[in-house]
């Protein structure tokens, strides 16, 4: 999209200025969208141009309706958009079109956006590898015979490969996290509830899962973050922060790090991505943050039975429906199914037992933070793998014993709901990206986001190393 801005905000400002027009740039996105998209597989469900470009002319045409006024954007097909399909990488809801947006597309559309299609995910977002037999695989652009990741594999690489300059996803296990991660972007898992998702049947046990934005500077990440957040009264336990991006620019000086590493030798890695990280602490703390290297602080064997547990006992939940008719839940993928029949055979006490590990990591976590400001983990254990691998079975010679084992290591996070952002770190000898997760305390969404910024503005790696496409 030669001369007009990569960045939304800038592109927002050069909007408001009248440097450019919303027809203008629905022009450059559907045509970048068109010579892009046919080799990464990223967009599905795109709109007809006729009807997009009649949109833009619309939003020429009205006063601004907010800072993304005009701007064009796709939708992880794992929410609704109003007058989308969404398939959720299913057969079983292929072309089921949305009759209302999810909240937080409801707020982005509020504040202007244009939604010009979805973008591709695993079936159900099960599995860190976006493939599904509606739309195929979306495959990685910095290495298209690789994965690209997931759950928000299309949204990672729609970002990465200059097709949009904002995107939504989703975040259960390392959604937001892993493809940012494997395509040199930002993604953020907001505390759970500060993102608050559509009110559905029950909105007191399941906390697991959270949407949250993903972008390619940090300051773009906290303006999509405060359009996205706000309390709904609906929901329990919904959490209203600060505005994230008036603040983004704060001193990070003297900040104090704990980092986690392979969790004392119990997350094994493959070669090369713990050389990266700690070479992106070591440029960490000479921005003015305190690194320190921390022990574990439970077990990991806890935190994984906790998560693997009440990970069924959710899906089950969400899903049960389809597996127990037994013409759905033939069409159901096999790991969909063994998450489910595992849940279905949690007793309440079983699901009790595993909320209590929840609840003592949680408070060993916060203890943590009595000290630290962020603890660090690597945002994932491999590197792309192949496409053709469903998953990968085994790390450095240890096997993994489920086909989500090797995304282990952001569970720490996602088990107790706390903020999370991947920062991009560079490239392997490989050629491949890896990130970093920055975690912090339960509501410190914001602080995170001045040091993702301070660090963006030291590297920029979206920038500095594009893909070649």
């Amino acid at each position: 999209m030669e001369n007009i801005p990569t960045s939304a905000l800038a592109l927002s400002d050069a909007m408001t200025r009248g440097d450019v027009t919303a027809e203008a740039v629905m022009d450059a996105t559907l045509a970048r969208v068109a010579h892009i998209n046919p080799t990464v597989n990223a967009i599905v469900s795109l709109q007809d141009r006729d009807t997009l470009m009649e949109q833009a002319r619309a939003a020429d045409a009205q006063p601004r309706k907010g800072w993304l006024h005009g701007i064009p954007v796709a939708v992880k097909d794992l929410a609704h958009a109003k007058g989308f399909p969404t398939s959720m990488g299913s057969p079983l809801f292929e072309g089921q079109i949305a009759p209302s947006d999810d909240l937080h597309i409801q707020r982005m559309r509020d504040a202007g956006a244009i939604v010009i299609g979805k973008t591709n995910t695993p079936e159900f977002g099960l599995g860190s590898n976006t493939f599904n037999p509606v739309f195929g695989a979306t495959l990685n652009p910095y290495d298209t015979t690789r994965t690209c990741g997931g759950s928000s594999g299309g949204a990672a690489v729609a970002l990465a490969t200059g097709m949009v300059t904002i995107a939504d996803g989703s975040d259960m296990m390392g959604s937001l996290r892993n493809p940012a991660a494997w395509a040199n972007v930002y993604g953020m898992r907001p505390t759970v509830g500060v993102v608050p998702t559509e009110p559905k049947t029950d909105t007191f046990l399941q906390h697991l899962a959270t949407n949250g934005p993903m972008a390619r500077c940090p300051r773009d990440l906290a303006a999509l973050l405060d359009t996205m957040a706000g309390a709904d009264p609906r929901q329990p336990f919904s959490l209203s922060i600060p505005m994230t991006l008036p603040e983004i620019d704060a001193d990070i000086t003297g900040r104090k790090i704990g980092w986690l590493g392979d969790w004392g030798g119990a997350y094994p890695f493959e070669d090369g991505i713990l050389d990266l990280c700690d070479k992106a602490l070591g440029q960490l703390g000479d921005l003015g943050l305190h690194v320190d290297a921390l022990q574990p602080p439970m077990s990991r064997e806890a935190i994984w039975a906790s998560w693997q547990g009440l990970r069924n006992f959710a899906i089950a939940c969400g899903l049960s429906a389809l597996f127990e008719n037994m013409t759905t839940r033939e069409r159901l993928k096999q790991t969909a199914q063994w998450e489910i029949e595992n849940g279905l055979n949690l007793s309440a006490h079983d699901v009790h037992e595993l909320s209590q590990l929840r609840s003592t990591w949680f408070s060993k976590a916060a203890a943590l933070f009595d000290t630290y400001d962020v603890l660090a983990l690597p945002s994932t254990q491999v590197w792309p793998f192949e496409t053709s691998q469903e998953y990968p079975t085994e790390i450095a010679g240890h096997t993994m014993d489920t086909y989500h084992r090797w995304m282990e290591v952001v569970i720490p996070a996602s088990l107790i709901g706390l903020p999370v952002v991947n920062i991009p770190i560079g490239f392997g000898k490989n050629g491949l990206p890896m990130g970093v997760q920055l975690i912090g305390p339960r509501g410190g969404d914001g602080r995170l986001l001045q040091i993702a910024q301070a660090w963006h503005t030291a590297t920029d790696w979206p920038n500095a190393r594009p893909p070649k496409l």
